[in-house]
């Protein structure tokens, strides 16, 4: 099993920017993916972001190409998501989930920015 804790979100004013984490504990060596995800109210779940756990190939969505950033400290078995130039739309609970046998997810961490 793998375990997420992601931390970060918050309140932040549109232009702003923040860093959200994801550290994983639990069986990490078998983790070869990591992505984002988030969820707005009255929407579905979206995708955000992915990294690749060995080579670091990272992907985006269109959305946010140019503004977020992801990477992962192996070491750390942690990934971040470096949100900037951030727009009213972006409001969601950011999830961050890896991948192995099985997909897992973290509890999500809620990430508002106001107009």
């Amino acid at each position: 099993q793998v375990q997420l804790v992601e931390s970060g979100g918050g309140l932040v004013q549109a232009g702003g920017s923040l860093r959200l984490s994801c550290a994983a504990s639990g069986r990490t060596s078998s983790i070869y993916a990591m992505g984002w995800f988030r969820q707005a109210p009255g929407k579905e779940r979206e995708f955000v972001a992915r990294i690749t756990w060995n080579g670091g190939s990272t992907y985006y969505a269109d959305s946010v190409k140019e503004r977020f950033a992801i990477s992962r400290d192996s070491a750390k078995n942690t990934m971040y998501l470096q949100m900037n130039s951030l727009k009213p739309e972006d409001t969601a609970v950011y999830y961050c989930n890896a991948d192995s046998a099985y997909t897992h997810w973290g509890q999500g961490t809620q990430v508002t920015v106001s107009s």
